[in-house]
C-alpha cells in the first residue's frame, strides 16, 4: 500500500511540473531566411521571458541558425521551418549567424 501511495504522489508531482510551463508560454517571434540573409537582422524580444523563434527558410538551400551566446545550433532545410526556444534572457545583445553563408546571414537578438 505504501508503495502505491508513493507512486501516486510521484505521478501527481510529475503532473504538476508538466502543467507549470504551460502557464509560462514562450512568446512567439519570427525570423525569415531569404537570399541567404536573416530578416529582420535585428529582432527585439523581452528580457526575462522565454521566447519561441520560428525560423522560416524561404531559400531552396539549407541554412543553419547558430549562436554561441544563445548556445543554439539548428539546421533549417530549404523551404522548411524550425522552432528554437530561448530564454529567459538577461537584457543584452545576442548575435547569431548562418553557418553556411556567414558573410550575409548575420543577425542580433536584442533582449530589452
Amino acid at each position: 500500500m505504501l508503495v502505491h501511495r508513493i507512486a501516486g504522489a510521484g505521478l501527481l508531482l510529475a503532473a504538476a511540473f508538466a502543467v507549470a510551463p504551460a502557464g509560462q508560454a514562450a512568446e512567439p517571434y519570427e525570423l525569415v531566411i531569404s537570399n541567404n540573409a536573416f530578416q529582420p537582422a535585428e529582432l527585439h524580444v523581452p528580457a526575462g521571458k522565454k521566447v519561441t523563434l520560428t525560423v522560416r527558410n524561404e531559400d531552396p538551400t539549407p541554412e543553419e541558425f547558430e549562436s554561441y551566446e544563445l548556445n543554439r545550433e539548428k539546421v533549417v532545410p530549404g523551404g522548411a521551418t524550425a522552432t528554437i526556444y530561448v530564454g529567459p534572457l538577461d537584457a543584452g545583445r545576442y548575435p547569431f549567424f548562418g553557418d553556411f553563408h556567414q558573410d550575409t546571414a548575420k543577425g542580433t537578438l536584442i533582449a530589452d
